[in-house]
């Protein structure tokens, strides 16, 4: 009634008194003092400083320096000479820089599909009522937080391809394993294993927290339907995990692009090139070559690249991530 005699009231050009329409009386806001709003804004910043201070250091501020960078010729011992968009034009007409970027490419095709199924596995079976599971849990998140040389290490020792655990392993069944990180055909399939198996634990805590998240209800009336455990499974579990699923592959991507300690651990870019990603490319180019200039240019068309991805993903992310 209230809304009706509102809405009439609007109709007659708002000028009814609000008493005699029925309507509460507005009370007009108090006005802050000029001395209440500096107030106001120097505790706002007061508390974005703890986080605006370190952003602005190591974040914006290598950002603007790597585009001042780019547009020169600099071997970081002599002074930088401007250059100009040469160097974009260099690395844009540069063969290697397309081949580093389809190892990149390569390098995520397969590492993302395999992280991504094994976490979901991973994290189902540990949804259940499985006795020790949370020993599990622990036990497969172990690798994540370990570093990258430890594992490395130990992936090299496995896939040795003279003496290497899982070639023996072959070797007893009849079957010649091939030279894993030797062979240039399956260097950046072992860079894949992994780094494939060092981050399930991380994709498998991410899909573990969805699945709980999903109302048990659901899935025991479509039980009770009649539906068996594969129709469950891609009718109300992966569509009610689309966003974690989209949270993951969106982190995922990002990390692949960025991908370098498992590759420069692992092969150093070998066999001949053949696992020469990016972020290996930009170090080769500063460290290396003494080409800070074209190695910053190099960054930054990687940051385009992650860029422009990332924001086709958020933008298709309305057709398939379901948030009801």
């Amino acid at each position: 009634m209230t809304a009706l005699v509102g809405d009439v009231a609007a109709e007659v050009g708002g000028k009814l008194p609000r008493s005699v329409i029925g309507v509460a009386p507005e009370h007009p806001r108090p006005r802050r003092s000029a001395r209440a709003k500096r107030r106001y804004a120097l505790t706002v910043l007061a508390f974005m400083l703890p986080s605006a201070i370190p952003l602005v250091l190591f974040v914006l501020g290598p950002m603007v320096a790597a585009a001042w960078i780019s547009l020169t010729e600099w071997n970081l011992l002599s002074p930088a000479k401007w250059v100009g968009l040469d160097n974009y034009a260099t690395l844009l007409t540069d063969p290697e820089t397309a081949h580093v970027f389809l190892h990149t490419v390569y390098y995520i095709v397969g590492y993302l599909p395999l992280v991504y199924i094994g976490g979901l596995a991973i994290a189902i079976a540990l949804n259940t009522a499985l006795r020790g599971r949370t020993l599990l849990r622990g036990v497969y998140f172990l690798p994540v937080i370990t570093s990258w040389i430890v594992v490395a290490l130990v992936w090299r020792w496995l896939l040795n391809p003279s003496n290497g655990v899982v070639n023996t392993v072959l070797g007893f069944f009849g079957i010649a394993g091939p030279g894993w990180w030797s062979d240039p055909a399956w260097a950046m399939p072992s860079i894949i294993l992994a780094s494939a198996w060092k981050d399930l634990g991380f994709v498998m805590v991410i899909l573990l927290a969805g699945l709980q998240a999903i109302d048990p209800g659901l899935v025991d009336a479509a039980r009770v339907d009649g539906a068996g455990w594969w129709r469950r499974l891609f009718s109300i579990t992966l569509p009610l995990l689309s966003p974690a699923t989209f949270f993951v592959i969106v982190i995922s991507l990002i990390n692949g692009f960025q991908v370098f300690d498992q590759v420069y651990a692992m092969t150093g870019g070998g066999p001949g090139g053949a696992t020469q990603v990016v972020v290996q490319q930009i170090y080769d180019l500063t460290f290396r070559y003494g080409k800070a200039g074209e190695a910053s240019a190099l960054s930054w068309l990687l940051f385009i690249v992650i860029l422009a991805v990332t924001v086709v993903q958020i933008r298709g992310q309305r057709k398939w991530v379901n948030y009801g």
